[in-house]
């Protein structure tokens, strides 16, 4: 009887095993699809042709690694699983930054490439003309993405849905003024080189008003990180200083729904404060 008991136990343990890898194998393997198939068009996106799957396997090789450096220096599961789940919303984190560094660098060049495609077509030559010359002498991303505009027109798209596509790619409220702009001149058979100069002119007066809001608020953005910072850090110097009493919020579940609330108003806070300090033009 205790042996009939015991076979039963094991295979209900094997079976449990078993399920949960399975699980865990096709967990791993949507990952992996929904990892690659994002981040190969993402890269292409910057124009950068990697494979997918390398930054795949090291992605998953930093957050294993991240796991045992926790677990290693404070012994708490709850700090692996949270540094595990920061680890996994990094890569888009990073992606949304750098896209938005990119959108922003476009937009400070678009400007002087506006002035460029103007003198070009007022010296006499076309604007596929004026398009190379601009790709010759400008630097990316606004070289990228006026090579590929050019690269469209020559295999046939027209130059409305290469424009079109443009605007697509880079989404700033710049790029549709300037694409708009250059539809509203084409169709209607107004000076293309006055429209871009005027549209150059604009943008700049644009950036420069936002470069004056960002300075007047970058004040209130930096104390909303001192002020959400502030609790972190006060948190670190009590663990050193009485590490005992603090062992009840790292170790307990009445710990962990502190440590939840707290992490709820700061995210919060930060929102709220991020909020107030921004203006859009």
């Amino acid at each position: 009887m205790i042996l009939l008991v015991s076979l039963i136990v094991a295979l209900s343990v094997g079976l449990l095993f078993w399920l949960l890898v399975n699980v865990a194998t096709r967990g791993v393997h949507k990952y992996k699809q929904q990892f690659t198939g994002r981040v190969q068009f993402q890269a292409r996106e910057f124009f950068l042709f990697l494979d997918p799957r390398q930054l795949f396997l090291m992605n998953i090789g930093v957050m294993a690694l991240s796991v045992v450096v926790v677990w290693l220096l404070t012994g708490s599961w709850v700090l692996c699983l949270v540094a595990l789940v920061l680890l996994g919303l990094a890569p888009r984190l990073i992606y949304k930054v750098m896209r938005q560094r990119r959108l922003d660098k476009f937009e400070q060049q678009l400007p002087d490439a506006l002035m460029i495609l103007a003198g070009g077509m007022r010296a006499g030559v076309g604007l596929s003309s004026a398009l190379q010359q601009l790709v010759a002498e400008s630097r990316p991303p606004i070289q990228q993405e006026f090579s590929l505009l050019l690269r469209e027109q020559r295999l046939g798209v027209t130059a409305e849905q290469s424009l079109s596509n443009l605007a697509r790619r880079v989404p700033t409220q710049t790029t549709v003024l300037v694409v708009s702009a250059m539809r509203v001149a084409t169709e209607t058979g107004g000076g293309l080189s006055e429209t871009l100069e005027r549209t150059a002119h604009l943008i700049r007066s644009r950036l420069q008003m936002e470069g004056k809001i960002k300075a007047l608020t970058a004040q209130g953005k930096m104390q909303a990180w001192v002020v959400g910072l502030l609790p972190v850090l006060l948190m670190v110097v009590l663990d050193h200083m009485e590490p005992e009493a603090m062992s009840q919020l790292w170790h307990t579940p009445m710990g962990w729904g502190v440590l939840a609330i707290l992490v709820f108003l700061e995210v919060m806070g930060l929102y709220i404060i991020r909020k107030i300090v921004t203006i859009d033009v």
